[in-house]
C-alpha cells in the first residue's frame, strides 16, 4: 500500500499521451473523462502521501513532473485546437521552464537544496487544472459554461505570472544568501 501514491503518479504520467491524442483529434468528451481520472489520481495520491506518510524520493520527483506534463501538454493541445489562447500556453510553458532552469542552475552553482512548492505555485497548478476542466466541459457537455472561460483565462494568467515572479524572488534571495555564506 505504501507504493499506491507512486502507482497513481505513474497512472497520471501514462495518461498524458492519450489525453493529448484525444484533444488533438477533437474527441473532447473522452479527453475530459481521462483528464478527470488524472486529476482525481493527483488528489488521491497527495491525500494518501500526507495522511499515511506514504512518501518516497520517487514520488517527490515524479508527482510534480506528472502534474506539469499533464497540464502543459493539455494547455498546449487546447491552444492548438484554438480553445485557449496561444499566449496563455506560452506563459504556462515559460513559467514551468523558468522554474526548471532556475532549480537546475541553483543546483549547479550552489548545490542541492530542498525545493518545496509555494501556496501560490499550488494555486497556479490548481487553477490551470480547473481551466482545462472547464474548457473541456464547455466543449463536451455544458455549452452554457462558455462565458466563465475568459475571466478564468485571465485569472490563470495573473496567478501564473505572480507565481513565476514569486519563484524568481524567493530563489534569488536563497541564491544571494548562499553566495554570501560561501
Amino acid at each position: 500500500m505504501h507504493q499506491l501514491p507512486n502507482l497513481l503518479t505513474l497512472l497520471r504520467l501514462a495518461l498524458v499521451l492519450p489525453i493529448a491524442g484525444l484533444l488533438l483529434s477533437e474527441r473532447y468528451s473522452q479527453a475530459l473523462s481521462l483528464f478527470v481520472i488524472a486529476s482525481l489520481s493527483d488528489a488521491l495520491d497527495g491525500f494518501l502521501a500526507r495522511q499515511f506518510g506514504w512518501t518516497s524520493r520517487l514520488g517527490k520527483l515524479f508527482d510534480p513532473l506528472a502534474d506539469k506534463l499533464l497540464l502543459v501538454t493539455s494547455v498546449i493541445c487546447l491552444a492548438i485546437a484554438q480553445l485557449l489562447p496561444s499566449w496563455l500556453a506560452l506563459l504556462v510553458c515559460l513559467r514551468d521552464l523558468l522554474i526548471l532552469l532556475g532549480a537546475g542552475l541553483f543546483r549547479m552553482l550552489v548545490g542541492p537544496t530542498q525545493f518545496t512548492p509555494s501556496w501560490l505555485g499550488k494555486l497556479s497548478t490548481l487553477l490551470q487544472m480547473v481551466l482545462v476542466l472547464v474548457v473541456l466541459l464547455g466543449v463536451s457537455l455544458v455549452t452554457a459554461i462558455g462565458p466563465a472561460i475568459p475571466p478564468l483565462i485571465w485569472l490563470v494568467a495573473a496567478v501564473t505570472l505572480a507565481s513565476g515572479a514569486e519563484y524568481i524572488w524567493v530563489w534569488g534571495r536563497k541564491f544571494r544568501y548562499a553566495r554570501m555564506r560561501a
